[in-house]
């Protein structure tokens, strides 16, 4: 009887566990990402390097949890044309293929900027430097001819990029009046301001239906927030075609921003523009914030504290975005795991960490109808 009796219980504790696992199969993994949680606020995107779109776990990472993809590089001018009339095409077509396939749109980046430029457009065979004319005709084909190689997938251009300087606006004690609030670019030195107006009449020919976008870092700043305020009104009283403002997200896990500053920010760009996007958004956790190519490549040490700060300041600034929804159109981070992050990974500015493993910070973005205090 006690021989009966075991193998009767070991038959129906192996019972019990098939049905515990649905039959043998593995658990099924949620399906649920940001594309689904947030459909009702805004679309949620990524940038992305030819390494994540050619990785079959991070491709499934990036097809579960995205609706919009930005080339993180791949597009920029001395990516694509680094000499004159010398095309660089195959990882920006391999990402706006990836697009295609996929059907994720695709936002461009970026068609004018003072860093990762073609300086070549500046100056003649000898070295010396040509005029705005020529200039213009050089800018103008370089956007033309980009604009309209990815028309069909790209749904809105960053134009121009941190065409504004930082700081308070005020003079040092070396200078007698107030700076300029434009950044003393090359295209500046040249044209003037007038360069801005160009590379969106160049946008808007090729490609009429693309909204097109000025993006700027440190844009909650209220100095900054006042001279882009200022820059994109002159633009549009003129007719220029700007449709939108990049919020670059570069912040910190501490003061920057302030959060009154970032919703000031959206509420005074929304006089302006229907279309804001977050476009560059990272978390990092030291004191340093903005788009500055001068930085620390190290955060603090990754305490249980540090970690729990971070998640409090990501959903604190979802929660803004989600009350700001109708003028919010998109929220892209700034690359999929911290190993990407131009930060550094010792940073820890994103959502995966470096092997792409979940933090639990992304829990708390996504599911934020489940945290949400009763």
């Amino acid at each position: 009887m006690k021989k009966i009796s075991m193998i009767a219980l070991t038959l129906m504790m192996g019972a019990a566990s098939v049905f515990a696992q649905g039959w043998g199969r593995p658990p099924v993994e949620d399906p649920t990402g940001y594309k689904d949680t947030y459909k009702d606020y805004f679309t949620v995107g990524v940038a992305v390097n030819i390494n994540n779109v050619t990785n079959p776990d991070q491709i499934a990472l990036i097809k579960k949890n995205f609706n919009s993809i930005t080339a993180e590089n791949d597009m920029k001018v001395v990516s694509l044309q680094p000499r004159e009339g010398e095309w660089n095409w195959e990882n920006a077509d391999k990402i706006a293929n990836f697009c295609r396939e996929n059907g994720i749109p695709l936002r461009g980046h970026t068609l004018c900027w003072h860093s990762q430029f073609a300086d070549w457009m500046f100056v003649d065979d000898k070295g010396n430097e040509v005029s705005k004319e020529v200039f213009y005709e050089r800018l103008r084909t370089h956007i033309h001819t980009v604009v309209n190689r990815y028309k069909d997938i790209v749904y809105c251009w960053d134009v121009v990029n941190e065409a504004m300087i930082d700081g308070d606006g005020r003079p040092t004690r070396f200078q007698r009046e107030a700076p300029s609030p434009y950044r003393q670019s090359r295209h500046f030195q040249l044209c003037g301001d007038e360069f801005i107006a160009k590379a969106f009449e160049f946008a808007h020919e090729a490609d009429p239906n693309a909204l097109l976008f000025y993006n700027d870092y440190n844009a909650a700043d209220p100095a900054k927030r006042d001279r882009i305020y200022d820059m994109v009104k002159k633009m549009k009283d003129a007719g220029v075609p700007i449709h939108g403002i990049g919020m670059q997200g570069h912040y910190n896990i501490y003061d920057n921003p302030k959060w009154e500053n970032f919703e000031a920010a959206i509420q005074k760009y929304s006089e302006l523009v229907d279309n804001i996007h977050i476009t560059e958004l990272d978390m990092r956790i030291n004191h340093e914030a903005g788009g500055q190519l001068q930085f620390s490549r190290e955060g603090a040490a990754l305490t249980d504290e540090i970690k729990k700060m971070q998640e409090d300041r990501y959903a604190e600034m979802f929660e803004i975005m989600r009350k700001y929804k109708k003028v919010i159109k998109n929220v892209t981070f700034w690359n999929l795991g911290d190993r990407d992050s131009w930060l550094g990974a010792r940073n820890y500015p994103l959502l995966w960490d470096e092997n792409y493993e979940v933090k639990n910070v992304y829990y708390v973005v996504r599911d934020f109808k489940k945290n949400k205090k009763k």
